[in-house]
């Protein structure tokens, strides 16, 4: 099967996609054949090599003609007509309907409008339609049966834009992002657009490493940004899948590398524990655990554990090192598979009270009320606690 793997280590944007896909041997006067099948007009495509962070890369750029540079916002239906009017084929529509409807919701989430009303300001009508579909399309050409890709990097800080200054993520990026991994690494600026994170939520059928492939071409498209020491570009790797892959669907556990760090304690008095792992949290551990051991000489110990992902690493190991009366350790790198979880508010004949939600894909698999919450009300109502978190478990299992 002819796969594409997605390199996101510096995010993805739209036209970072038509770039590497024209760099990986789609001829640009291809791509914009196909594209003429789609009933807009205004524009054309340039391309040029440039070198980002000393990489050779592609830039394609969707030039809008002269007097037609401020595009009105289009509404989804608007979008859709445009769509279902073209000659493209019907499962190209359908990803290009797909990728659209992602961005619409997003913004209408985020902006607090209706679905139907919501324009697309940030993202110009035109620029946005051709990135797209000339991904689908450029895919296409290239004999693409699947795609996959990496965990998508964020980048970092604060993003200008129409309505004002936002954090990145943006919020419009952050909500299409939702269950896909992703990680903010180094560069301090937007790497991962609202297009671009739609693009690979939508049309990606897993995230994760590289699978196991046989690689027959490499694209690589450059961003408009042209860091100093960081090479700003995508890269697809185009290839034939031999085997089963790792890399995880939608539906399955999302896998991460998490780093393990250990001690063994046997001469600190007990209490200085409770500090100690509340420092560890407050410094960005995952979990923080003691486990009892028989140490030499048949001495009792405790092993003391903190999991944490590698850019806390050094913080929690200064902390245990400074904190205890430990004079050493041990990390390793392992893996780890986390459902999907979040929070819900729920009404009660008790009133309202906070669930934790754990989900695979969209289908809810647990659901546990939260501690604190319940206690209250145990305590509010002279209730067992066991009683309260036994109704409220009966009427939000799934």
């Amino acid at each position: 099967m002819k796969v594409a793997y997605f390199d996101c280590f510096s995010g993805i944007s739209g036209d970072m996609c038509l770039g590497a896909i024209v760099d990986a041997g789609v001829p640009l006067k291809a791509l914009e054949k196909e594209l003429k099948k789609i009933p807009i007009t205004g524009y054309r495509l340039s391309m040029k090599k440039v070198e980002r962070g000393h990489l050779k890369a592609c830039k394609v750029s969707v030039v809008i003609k002269p007097g037609l540079e401020v595009q009105a916002g289009k509404t989804w239906k608007d979008v859709r007509k445009i769509i279902q009017d073209s000659s493209l084929p019907q499962d190209m529509k359908q990803k290009g309907l797909s990728v659209f409807k992602t961005i619409f919701e997003a913004e209408a989430k985020v902006h607090g409008g209706n679905f139907q009303t919501v324009h697309l300001h940030e993202l110009g009508a035109v620029d946005c339609m051709i990135d797209v579909f000339g991904t689908i399309i450029g895919l296409n050409l290239l004999g693409v049966k699947r795609m996959l890709s990496s965990p998508v990097n964020l980048g970092s800080g604060f993003v200008k834009t129409e309505t004002g200054v936002l954090p990145v993520p943006a919020p419009a990026t952050a909500e299409i992002l939702k269950n896909v991994p992703v990680y903010s690494h180094y560069v301090h600026t937007e790497l991962t657009t609202p297009t671009g994170a739609a693009i690979i939520k939508e049309l990606s059928s897993g995230h994760g490493d590289m699978p196991l492939m046989d690689i027959e071409k490499i694209g690589v498209g450059a961003g408009d940004n042209d860091f100093r020491h960081w090479p700003n570009v995508l890269r697809i790797f185009i290839g034939t899948s031999q085997s089963p892959t790792p890399v995880r669907d939608k539906t399955t556990i999302p896998e991460g590398k998490v780093i393990v760090i250990e001690t063994n304690i046997d001469d600190m008095i007990p209490q200085v524990f409770e500090h100690v792992i509340d420092l560890l949290y407050k410094a960005g551990s995952l979990d923080v655990y003691l486990t009892q051991v028989i140490m030499k000489k048949g001495r009792p110990g405790v092993k003391l554990t903190a999991l944490c992902y590698e850019e806390r690493k050094e913080a929690l190991m200064k902390i245990i090192l400074r904190e205890t009366s430990s004079i050493g350790l041990r990390y390793y790198e392992t893996r780890r598979r986390v459902m999907q979880r979040e929070i819900k508010t729920v009404d009660t004949k008790f009133g309202k009270i906070r669930v934790k939600v754990s989900k695979l894909g969209n289908e809810i698999i647990k659901a546990a009320p939260e501690y604190e919450d319940c206690r209250k009300i145990a305590r509010q109502f002279n209730i067992p606690l066991i009683e309260v978190m036994k109704i409220i478990l009966d009427k939000n299992s799934p």
